[in-house]
């Protein structure tokens, strides 16, 4: 296999912004990290064999600068004007070129670790998947060179990680009140036009009906470039949508772009214009800005001597104005972020019951198995189980201040990606948009992100498609650390357990230090807040440890 070598050069110098002419003629349309990598691939070589040309071609999709020049010196005349590398990344481990039983007909034999879209969607593979790219050749002048290949670019994993970010575009909940992260992967050189551009294309599939946008649908860039003059990112819309959209409407635009270009450290602030004529956005405290990484009280509830309790600064206490449920046996408890209604579950995981201050619990349903319940911002209350037929099922119900005896509201999904699944865990988010969801068939684990998908009253109404993320175990049990990060393990009372931090972030999980007979997981806001409980107590991570905070109480969560 041909070896390409390949020129690294680490910029240290800013970025120029351009600071006079006219913005109309702006040739920046890749506004980035100007810090990042820049590769200087080797151009084709006298005498390559076909094979060579077409390794070297894709190890030379790591000059991206100045749109592929090198890459494109590897294809025919017609080829090079046709093929659009921006169209797909497809990120592998291993490769070679594998010669077919048509003449000049090879493919591209890849061991695929992602796939990357145009909007900078990333799908995680496990190692071992296959992907095979059609390649032909043809000879010019005597040197082959790559006659027909699909559009995009494949380069090596570690390569990858170099070139690429995984950046946050945001969305919003549906009453505005929250922002959500959305992960991409762009060149991490030109990431304010390609933000710009999947903001305005609409959230990542698993996202679509969950979350919502201020930009309506079909509003456009006016033009292919994003540039930033001063500190100010000039995002130049179609004039119609942008001058037809309310003064509300306006800011929550501007709100939504300078969420998404935190991460750049050349962009101080957001001008929206139309056509490149600038459009005022007055804020005239109508809108408020969305709540970002909504944090979770700081305390937790938990089983002590039989009953529910509240643990909180290594302290037991009383849950306030409860009354005692020690004859149901109550397990894996919850309490809703939003009021004092709490649900747990009995002590054979079969029933699930919900209680609010001076009120006896209610029985809210009873299945041959249950998962913890877990609370939306909106007091619904989830858990998930089999139903009548013994297809899985997700239920919700919204008990708070439902009068004793009343119906309470509830809603049954069975999303059919969790046909012939058990759901062990079913987790939601901090801002309610979103479900951690682990489940097993045939004893492999599969974690999971789907997005919930509500009425315009509020009611549950569907899960969508999740999105994998890949862990090194099996885990059955999880929660959110924060809002792009979730903490899972396979608890054990017995041997030692290794819990592991999967990111949206992040294709890599990151491993916990390890501790004998861990058998729960909490976590309140952010890696160090990360609890576990074992026989021994309540520890805290603590750097690569774990540190003891208090015997008695078991399986504690916080709100949510």
């Amino acid at each position: 296999m041909a070896i390409l070598a390949v020129l690294m050069l680490f910029l240290a110098s800013c970025a120029q912004i351009p600071r006079s002419g006219p913005v109309g003629k702006s040739k920046d349309e890749s506004a980035g990290n100007a810090n990042a990598p820049v590769f200087f691939p080797a151009a084709p070589r006298p005498g390559s064999t076909p094979e060579a040309i077409i390794e070297d071609f894709y190890m030379a999709g790591s000059g991206y600068e100045d749109d592929y020049p090198v890459a494109r010196q590897y294809l025919t005349q017609a080829q090079s004007v046709t093929w659009k590398p921006d169209a797909r990344a497809i990120v592998f481990r291993q490769a070679k070129v594998v010669k077919t039983a048509v003449e000049n007909d090879f493919v591209y034999e890849l061991d695929l670790a992602y796939s990357v879209d145009a909007d900078g969607i990333a799908t995680q593979f496990p190692p071992g998947t296959k992907e095979s790219i059609p390649v032909s050749v043809e000879q010019v002048d005597g040197q082959w060179r790559i006659s027909k290949v699909p559009d995009g670019t494949a380069i090596p994993e570690e390569t990858f990680k170099v070139i690429y970010g995984a950046f946050p575009i945001y969305f919003y909940d549906p009453t505005f009140t929250y922002a959500v992260p959305d992960f991409r992967w762009f060149i991490k050189k030109k990431t304010v036009k390609s933000m710009t551009s999947a903001l305005l294309a609409g959230p990542a599939p698993y996202l679509r009906g969950a979350v919502v946008s201020a930009f309506p649908a079909g509003i456009k860039l006016a033009r292919e470039s994003v540039p930033v003059v001063s500190g100010a990112a000039q995002v130049d819309l179609s004039a119609k949508e942008l001058i037809d959209a309310s003064a509300e409407d306006r800011q929550r635009m501007q709100n939504q772009l300078a969420l998404t270009f935190r991460s750049q450290p050349d962009v101080i602030n957001v001008e929206l214009r139309a056509d490149q004529d600038l459009v005022r956005v007055d804020d005239n405290g109508s809108v408020l800005p969305p709540v970002l990484d909504k944090n979770v009280p700081a305390h937790e509830i938990a089983v002590s001597n039989g009953d529910l309790a509240r643990y909180e600064n290594n302290r037991v206490s009383p849950l306030p104005d409860m009354q005692s449920v020690a004859a149901l046996g109550p397990r894996l408890p919850a309490e809703s972020p939003v009021s004092q209604t709490v649900a747990f579950l009995n002590g054979d995981r079969t029933t699930l019951y919900s209680m609010e201050p001076g009120q006896p619990a209610r029985l809210l349903t009873t299945r041959s198995t249950l998962t913890r319940p877990s609370f939306s911002p909106r007091d619904w209350v989830w858990t998930a189980g089999p139903g009548a037929s013994g297809a899985t099922e997700v239920v919700a119900f919204q008990p708070t201040k439902v009068a004793p005896g009343a119906a309470v509201p509830s809603v049954t999904l069975t999303p059919p990606w969790l046909s012939g699944r058990t759901v062990t865990e079913f987790r939601i988010s901090r801002e309610g948009t979103r479900a951690l969801v682990i489940s097993k068939v045939n004893g492999k684990s599969a974690v999971q992100i789907t997005g919930i998908v509500r009425n315009p009253d509020g009611a549950p109404k569907d899960l969508t498609t999740p999105i994998t993320l890949l862990s090194s175990t099996s885990p059955d049990q999880g929660t959110w650390v924060d809002g792009s990060t979730v903490a899972v393990m396979a608890p054990s009372a017995t041997t030692a357990v290794v819990p592991e931090l999967l990111s949206l972030a992040s294709g890599d999980p990151q491993e916990l230090p390890p501790w004998d007979g861990l058998t729960s997981l909490s976590a309140g806001n952010g890696p160090d807040q990360i609890f576990g409980q074992s026989q021994a107590g309540i520890f805290q991570r603590v750097g690569n440890g774990w540190e003891l905070q208090l015997k008695g109480p078991t399986e504690p969560a916080f709100p949510g």
